[in-house]
């Protein structure tokens, strides 16, 4: 029989847990090292940012820089992708968050052979099944919605397919705004669009931000429109060269413009790959 040794045996510890992240203080988009490589060239370099709830973010930089394969790598449809990417809470593409995101590309993504109501309510059935009264009440309070935001109420039985292309723009917003969706993704949106209505879907976006608490990524080339984003990231060549408000990019930069900032950092970012020049180098 073992004697006992008059030292009580250690109580087991209960196990080092971390408080949950609260989802309202979490950012709506967090990345760190993400890289995307086509063939063997790298098109989206090492990029690690935020995109804050609630918030407009502007994505800006010149065609070509990398925005839509940013943007396609968000929603889930963009191969090739390495790095963390977390969208609201999850990896970007996971299938929970098909209904949380609205997506619109460059291209419309509607139905050229259907009305513009045929294809909100085509993909309406599709965002919220359900039979019965209630459910199809639902889903035309919602049609209507969507049409009176994009501003398309007189041309609700106009066949997709004879539309100019700002109004096929517009309906392909339409669809994004489907059921609320609490991240949208709009790939220059503006494009194409008469100044009058650039100004009425930006009070839009700002409205969709302060009142429901939209969170809004927003490609554009147009650097006016930086001036209207709560927050930039700005590209060039797959590489982020910064990330700020509009009023802080302005002060670091000395400049009075966004533009005139962007091209200020782009100037630094050229000079900080130029080699210098070795000793006896004739060159200047």
């Amino acid at each position: 029989m073992n004697k006992p040794t008059g030292r009580p045996a250690p109580e087991p510890r209960a196990p080092v847990t971390q408080p949950p992240s609260d989802p309202a203080t979490e950012p709506a988009v967090r990345a760190t090292g993400l890289t995307v490589v086509r063939g063997t060239r790298p098109v989206l370099h090492d990029l690690v940012f935020t995109v804050p709830r609630g918030r407009i973010t502007g994505l800006l930089g010149p065609s070509g820089c990398g925005k839509s394969t940013l943007m396609r790598a968000l929603v889930g449809t963009q191969a090739k992708v390495t790095g963390t990417l977390t969208v609201l809470g999850r990896p970007a593409g996971h299938p929970s968050l098909r209904s949380r995101i609205g997506y619109v590309t460059q291209a419309p993504s509607v139905y050229r052979d259907l009305t513009i109501h045929q294809n909100l309510s085509y993909f309406a059935s599709i965002l919220m099944p359900g039979s019965g009264r209630t459910a199809a009440d639902r889903r035309r309070a919602e049609v209507d919605r969507v049409l009176t935001a994009v501003d398309l109420t007189t041309h609700t039985h106009a066949l997709a397919g004879n539309l100019s292309g700002g109004q096929l723009s517009r309906v392909s917003l339409a669809v994004a705004l489907l059921g609320t969706p609490e991240l949208l993704v709009l790939d220059e949106p503006t494009v194409g669009l008469d100044p009058v209505l650039r100004r009425d879907l930006w009070n839009l976006f700002h409205h969709l931000a302060r009142t429901e608490g939209t969170t809004l990524l927003i490609s554009s080339h147009v650097m006016d429109e930086a001036e209207r984003c709560h927050r930039l990231l700005l590209m060039r060549d797959g590489e982020l060269l910064a990330e700020d408000t509009p009023d802080a990019l302005r002060a670091t930069t000395g400049t009075d413009t966004v533009e005139a900032a962007f091209l200020h950092l782009v100037d630094e970012a050229n000079a900080a790959r130029t080699p210098l020049p070795e000793a006896g180098d004739p060159r200047p």
